[in-house]
């Protein structure tokens, strides 16, 4: 049995029971349809301190510093959320969410090119990143999600406890794992005091775009929660097929290009202090495409890459909620797997999938960052940090001339910041 055989086995229960729930009315004859309008910005004042030396200064990698000429001074938007939750019934809720992120130019100045959602006129301009119906209670202790929502990948626990979304994502989700999509969810708690819960989702894996490939992404998240609800454990699991081909020709292997993501999360968290520790291996079969002359006739092969990453951190607070501190690390090594192409003498160069550029094979990084919150009024936080994300070769020196764009130089960004960052309409996740 196949993992979308395991999914509707699940949703099969739902839909039967859905004829007779649907006959009854909601027992509270007085609740009256109401809405709640939210919304949070967070952005920065940032300094480009040092910048990876790779490609004239201007560095590599996809984050969002990564090629930004030193000395760049500037403000910037990375998020601004206007939602809207309506309660239609006790027992159906809808939610939509618009998204402007990211309204800045990486690149040498005079060549920018805008990473994130800027129109044609250079103005800051609102996505759908959300719209969904919420179905409470399909049965005991599930909801069944219908539309574009966040996905089990991270959101509901891993994200809220790091707490500090407005200074970085959460390690998977900058390592190119949706962090929300178009499909169908089931969403469910389970035990007295909701101890125990799983997440099961059907998607495009597309995020707020159309669909445009004929694989499904499937993922699974089950968490539990222990000594009073402290310390939290957390398992994610995905899968997708990202092509699918038979052989080009007969010098040509089939070309079978999928992607399965473990993570794991722990945390133990109180009111005034949290450390967590969130960790993955993502592997992508038939990610890199290889070249060999044998016999004098040019084959291709297509190997399999190995990512691992890990994230720590810590957070509390200071002086009541007033002011508090936080601090990460994240080591990311996407090469586990890259002496499979460069130590068969008979390749002679190769070349990773386009649409898998995050998971380039021949760079490894670490990430730290640090800072304080200084929160002056409830829901609002004044945050100076500091960014430093260094990038280092895989592979060894003897290897470089398969790939042009490797190079064995430590390069590293720092970057130092003033985040601002505001949140209206529903609770604050640092301070809850």
């Amino acid at each position: 049995m196949n993992i979308k055989h395991i999914f509707w086995s699940l949703l099969t229960p739902a839909f039967f029971s859905l004829t007779t729930r649907a006959q009854t009315q909601d027992s509270v004859a007085e609740f009256k349809p109401h809405g709640t309008l939210w919304g949070l910005t967070f952005g920065d004042y940032a300094f480009k301190g040092n910048a990876d030396t790779v490609n004239n200064g201007l560095g590599r990698g996809s984050n969002q510093y990564s090629k930004i000429p030193v000395d760049a001074k500037f403000f910037q938007f990375r998020r601004v959320y206007l939602g809207y939750v309506y309660d239609i019934s006790p027992r159906l809720t809808a939610e939509v969410l618009l998204a402007a992120e990211d309204d800045y130019y990486p690149g040498s100045v005079g060549n920018q090119s805008s990473y994130g959602d800027v129109l044609a006129n250079n103005k800051f301009a609102p996505y759908l990143k959300l719209a969904n119906v919420r179905w409470k209670n399909i049965f005991k202790g599930t909801d069944l999600v219908l539309g574009e929502m966040t996905t089990p990948a991270f959101p509901m626990l891993s994200e809220v406890v790091w707490g500090y979304r407005s200074v970085e994502r959460t390690v998977a989700d900058m390592r190119g794992t949706p962090s929300f999509d178009q499909g169908i969810a089931l969403q469910g708690h389970f035990g007295k005091k909701a101890n125990f819960g799983y997440n099961l989702m059907v998607g495009n894996g597309a995020g707020a775009k159309a669909e445009n490939d004929m694989f499904p992404w499937y993922y699974g998240d089950v968490w539990a929660k222990f000594f009073n609800q402290h310390l939290i454990v957390d398992l994610y699991q995905d899968y997708t097929k990202i092509d699918w081909t038979n052989a080009v020709d007969t010098n040509t292997n089939p070309y079978h290009h999928d992607r399965n993501m473990t993570k794991l999360f722990v945390a133990y968290t109180t009111p005034k202090f949290t450390v967590g520790v969130e960790a993955f291996r993502n592997t992508l079969m038939g990610d890199v495409t290889a070249y060999a002359i044998v016999n004098n006739v040019n084959k291709t092969y297509y190997r399999t890459t190995s990512i691992t990453a890990f994230s720590v951190y810590a957070r509390g607070r200071i002086y009541k909620d007033v002011l508090g501190f936080f601090a990460r690390y994240d080591n990311y090594d996407p090469g586990h797997k890259v002496n499979d192409i460069t130590d068969i003498p008979k390749i002679v160069s190769y070349n990773q999938a386009v649409n898998n550029a995050t998971y380039d094979p021949t760079t490894k990084e670490q990430l730290v960052t640090f800072g304080v919150d200084y929160t002056p009024f409830p829901n609002l936080h004044l945050m100076p940090n500091f960014y430093m994300n260094t990038y280092q070769s895989t592979l060894a020196s003897k290897y470089y001339s398969l790939n042009p764009n490797v190079s064995g130089v430590l390069g590293t960004d720092v970057v130092y910041r003033v985040t601002l960052y505001y949140i209206f309409g529903k609770k604050d996740p640092v301070r809850y």
